[in-house]
């Protein structure tokens, strides 16, 4: 007679079944709508035209007819899928051409091209980290990086979002954990929207004897002159020893890559898991990938970085006049180098001798609070009916009463459209507070 417990017994009575069964009865469950045209600023959505403020194709390249054809090219002269991994037969001349431009891009010694941004983190930290090490993580960073960790058997230790006291604090510990120490920060946070402060992570990590790695998924292709990153804006490039990316957001693709020194790379290639029993990713998708670089890298470039920076501005102001709680400007640190200034920045108010003060940046993630998970869902569902998506983050993707709805623009997103949607958000926050109660408020309100 069997004792053991069903395996799937944990997925009946879960603690959030009840709730998602409510929000699916009474519509509201803002996950897994279904897409209907390409990833435009204005998109096809169950049936409606709808306003897309949901995206990731920051620079706007899933349309630009060059990345089509690197696309179309692919396919034609590989096929739909290379049915092997690129240890065996799935490596073709894009993936090298790919990577050294990616290294040229980062700045690196050289580059590893993975199939997902996931496989990317999953497959660096599972294989560099092991259980004599310590790695600490920043409580904002992606999913990815804390399933890496996991993976590794290292040592964790999480310290609160961007609180630099906190970081000191977990490299003092880790100094008697015994093994190597890898620092691990998003250069752009998902969810909030800010950037890491680098500069002084750096610091840290130099005085403490710990290696650096920047997921740069939402920097790369947004931030900097040539577009590379967090780390390329701050100026700390020579100072991190490790980069991530992916092409799924501003290379308007699909797939991920790591970017450091030859001997770590070539490491990865011979010793990485997901790289070596993962299939290669398709032909089409690693032509896309290229040809969105090379725009990204040609004359077109900058004015595409400028435009997607000035839309996340003039969509933040909106924001924040209609009065709504918004990511305020970050300021870059004082001893920031205007000679390395990118697109996308804003001095402050001229001082007594005439020049501007600190520069600040929004980036192209823009998080309205809400708070209450309930009400995040029926203001997304308001704004839905009024033709414009955004994403929902609840409990447990973000703290206990942290919901928020985010908001992200694209390089093509042009004035008009952006102030309909926001002549949107206006209407419904009106009927809305109406209705629910007030949205909290802009912190300098």
């Amino acid at each position: 007679m069997p004792t053991s417990t069903d395996v799937f017994a944990k997925i009946r009575g879960h603690e959030r079944e009840e709730v998602l069964r409510a929000a699916n009865e009474a519509d509201i469950l803002p996950y897994f709508r279904l897409l209907t045209s390409p990833a435009m600023p204005v998109v096809e959505m169950e049936g409606a035209q709808r306003i897309m403020l949901g995206s990731n194709n920051y620079l706007g390249l899933t349309a630009d007819e060059r990345v089509l054809k690197g696309a179309e090219d692919a396919l034609h002269r590989y096929g739909t899928g290379l049915t092997g991994s690129r240890l065996l037969n799935g490596t073709i001349p894009l993936h090298l051409e790919l990577e050294r431009e990616i290294a040229e891009w980062m700045g690196t010694e050289d580059a590893i091209v993975f199939s997902t941004g996931h496989q990317a983190n999953l497959g660096t930290l599972g294989t560099l980290l092991d259980q004599r090490d310590t790695v600490i993580v920043d409580s904002g960073d992606h999913a990815s990086i804390l399933d890496g960790c996991l993976l590794s058997r290292a040592k964790l230790r999480p310290f609160r979002h961007n609180r630099l006291e906190k970081l000191e604090r977990a490299l003092e510990r880790a100094q008697g954990d015994g093994g190597g120490v890898l620092v691990v920060v998003d250069g752009v946070f998902s969810m909030e929207g800010d950037i890491a402060p680098l500069p002084d992570i750096c610091a840290l990590c130099e005085s403490y004897g710990a290696r650096v790695m920047v997921d740069e998924a939402h920097g790369a292709g947004v931030l900097g002159m040539r577009g590379a990153g967090t780390h390329e804006l701050l100026g700390v490039s020579d100072r991190v020893d490790l980069l991530l990316g992916t092409f799924s957001k501003s290379l308007a693709a699909c797939g991920g890559f790591v970017a450091g020194s030859a001997e770590v790379i070539e490491y990865l290639r011979i010793a990485s898991r997901a790289f070596l029993f993962t299939a290669s990713a398709v032909p089409a998708a690693v032509g896309a990938a290229l040809a969105a670089l090379r725009v990204l890298r040609s004359d077109d470039g900058p004015p595409l970085l400028a435009a997607v920076l000035d839309n996340a501005w003039r969509l933040r102001d909106g924001l924040h006049e209609l009065g709504f709680a918004v990511v305020e400007p970050q300021q870059l640190p004082a001893d920031w180098s205007v000679q390395t200034r990118a697109a996308g920045l804003r001095a402050g108010p001229q001082g007594p001798d005439g020049a501007g003060g600190p520069f600040s940046i929004v980036t192209p993630i823009v998080p309205v609070l809400v708070g209450d998970d309930w009400k995040a869902a029926l203001l997304w569902r308001a704004l839905y009916d009024a033709g414009v998506f955004v994403n929902t983050a609840l409990h447990p993707a973000v703290p206990p009463g942290g919901a928020l709805l985010r908001t992200s623009v694209m390089a093509t997103h042009d004035a008009d459209t952006i102030d309909r949607a926001l002549d949107v958000f206006a209407a419904v926050k009106r009927a809305f507070e109406a209705e629910h109660g007030p949205l909290p408020a802009p912190a300098d309100a």
